[in-house]
């Protein structure tokens, strides 16, 4: 495994760093407050092609890898984590079933859009009865010509605001169960789409999640994205590929926490000293880099294998599960290093820690996780 990144990588890489220190680390406070991405970074996003990092070239995207695109989630997520929920849920969950399973007519009609930021994407999984239980969905799918009527509803869809393309799970045989689900590409403009209620979250101000109905709407047959009876194992290998892409913008978020946890050491003062003579400091300190460079094997030991074409079900759910706890982990040392101050709603640790919840639940919960690596080892050790 190689891990070196490409010249092309590289600089892509001292680009997006330098965008987000410069540009969005100015407005991240301004973000908290007004719960609102500025336009002026949703733009220079675009023009740096942010949304199109896995959409391949012919369709204007820049059609990186998973070890380039996790190399780049790294980057993004050492800022707001509002700002960087936006892009990783668009060039993750939101367009990769279209790049990865998409007719060549789907793909020609979305993906050039989906590229530049034109539209933007969103996955549509889960509903009220259908959380980790993702196989229990209610939301119906019935052909008629040439034509299907969903019927049904979904919550907390990130992007659900902003997004204009949905790759959306329905039931289209109840009799078959999981098999009997299919996913459909939905846009906004459908007749019966409508826009529900804008979700009060803990945290990642400025990304928005909001519920989803469904009234007759119709969808065209040529958007069934995949087979029909395919939409549950879709969803499966969906939400794997972002794993890795979660985990390497955990890993970013955790180097910016040690950054700024350092530079507080180092200049705080307490018994005549800074505090990073204090033992107990430097032990918290070590803690947090030791399970930072393990979470970045484990990152991008996945991405390599899934640009491989390996299997990575067990792989990437460990890398889900390990990153989550060790964002949540760094965020809580960060709080406990800076004192006080780390509590403080003017300063950035406390939305660092606030943000980190989220990520033991969305795309997988934790204990899904395990569920997931546990059957894993199941099927290994037959």
């Amino acid at each position: 495994m190689d891990f070196k990144f490409s010249e092309d990588i590289e600089m892509l890489r001292k680009v997006v760093r330098d965008f987000v220190l410069e540009e969005v680390e100015e407005v991240a406070m301004e973000i908290e407050e007004r719960d609102e991405i500025p336009e002026k970074i949703v733009n220079m996003s675009k023009e740096l092609g942010l949304f199109g990092l896995g959409i391949p070239e012919k369709y204007g995207g820049l059609e990186l890898d998973m070890v380039g695109k996790c190399a780049i989630y790294e980057e993004l997520g050492k800022t707001h984590n509002g700002f960087t929920t936006l892009i990783g849920a668009h060039t993750g969950i939101g367009s990769v079933g279209i790049v990865e399973l998409g007719t060549d007519e789907q793909k020609e009609k979305y993906l050039p859009k989906m590229a530049s930021g034109e539209w933007i994407g969103a996955f549509a999984l889960t509903e009220p009865s259908a959380g980790s239980n993702a196989a229990n969905l209610k939301t119906t799918a019935v052909k008629k010509g040439d034509r299907y009527i969903i019927n049904g509803s979904k919550h907390y869809i990130t992007n659900a605001v902003c997004g204009h393309v949905f790759t959306v799970m329905a039931v289209t045989d109840p009799t078959k169960g999981a098999k009997g689900i299919t996913s459909f590409i939905v846009e906004k403009d459908f007749p019966g789409f409508k826009l529900g209620a804008v979700e009060k979250k803990m945290g990642l101000r400025g990304s928005h999640s909001a519920e989803l109905f469904f009234d007759n709407m119709e969808v065209p047959v040529e958007n069934v994205l995949g087979e029909e009876g395919k939409g549950y194992v879709n969803a499966l290998k969906i939400l794997a590929n972002g794993r890795a892409g979660l985990a390497a913008r955990n890993l970013g978020s955790s180097e910016k926490l040690l950054q700024m946890s350092m530079d507080y050491a180092m200049q705080r003062e307490q018994f005549g000293k800074p505090i990073f003579e204090q033992q107990a400091v430097q032990h918290m300190l070590a803690d947090m880099a030791m399970e930072i460079e393990v979470l970045r094997s484990i990152t991008y030991r996945v991405a390599w294998m899934s640009d491989q074409k390996m299997r990575v079900v067990k792989e990437a759910a460990i890398a889900k599960l390990y990153g989550s706890e060790v964002y949540n982990r760094v965020a809580d040392l960060a709080v406990q290093i800076h004192g006080g101050i780390g509590y403080m709603r003017d300063y950035p640790i406390e939305r660092y820690f606030r943000d980190a919840r989220i990520t033991k639940i969305y795309e997988g919960t934790s204990q899904i996780q395990k569920n997931i690596i546990a059957n894993e080892l199941k099927r290994e050790f037959k």
